[in-house]
């Protein structure tokens, strides 16, 4: 427990940067969706553009599943953007874990501790926190929305957040809807209790890859829009 507390220092934008002792991986934002190799070979860049519900459905890798049967206890989908009531298979899985109502729904792109980059798709709901391998429909994880302790973000037009856990490792994901799962996850923390989710925006923060591994994230605002640099720390 104490090895992912006492990482979590939020450095504010006027700390020096940390002089990178292992993987630096840069990825800028907001051009296209795909991964290329930079230019000099070695860095790998990101880039993202902003999506709506169509284009996202065209690029979804879960295909449409027809259903026999609705489960009247998924009756509220409210930011469901992959059309949860299609996919049999999630619904299973949320019913088998006595969640009702889903608040969030859509694919993301989830960095892993070793840096690279898999789609899974992040599922909310009044509970709980959801990864969901959108290939086999297996669950890949699983996190009550009371561990959760804050949520990072920049203070740029990224698409990248962090979520923090204390009592595990910390996910990092990247989302154009990003604003949007940041208001899901407040307004239900607070409606759940009276406690409310603390939201840090900075343009540098750290978080748990894995139980020994820590990482900063950097963001710069550059021509064309920002760059995003990953430390291993």
């Amino acid at each position: 427990m104490s090895r992912f507390l006492s990482s979590r220092r939020l450095q504010n934008d006027s700390t020096q940067a940390p002089q990178p002792r292992y993987d630096d991986v840069v990825y800028n934002d907001r051009v296209s969706e795909t991964l290329d190799n930079g230019e000099d070979g070695k860095s790998d860049v990101l880039k993202l553009r902003p999506s709506d519900s169509s284009t996202m459905g065209d690029r979804n890798p879960l295909v449409a599943v027809e259903t026999h049967q609705k489960s009247s206890r998924l009756r509220d989908c409210t930011g469901d953007y992959i059309n949860v009531r299609s996919r049999p298979y999630v619904m299973k899985l949320l019913e088998k874990q006595g969640d009702r109502k889903i608040l969030f729904a859509d694919k993301v792109l989830k960095f892993t501790c070793s840096g690279k980059m898999k789609y899974r798709v992040l599922l909310v709901t009044d509970f709980a926190i959801y990864i969901v391998d959108p290939d086999t429909y297996s669950l890949k994880r699983r996190v009550a929305l009371a561990a959760v302790e804050k949520l990072c973000l920049s203070e740029l037009t990224d698409n990248f957040f962090a979520i923090i856990i204390p009592t595990e490792y910390d996910l990092l994901m990247a989302s154009t809807r990003k604003t949007e799962i940041a208001a899901v996850f407040v307004e239900t923390t607070k409606s759940a209790s009276e406690y409310e989710l603390e939201v840090s925006r900075s343009n540098r923060f750290e978080y748990n890859a894995a139980a020994e591994i820590v990482k900063e994230v950097q963001f710069e605002e550059v021509e064309g829009g920002v760059r995003t640099r990953i430390l291993r720390k």
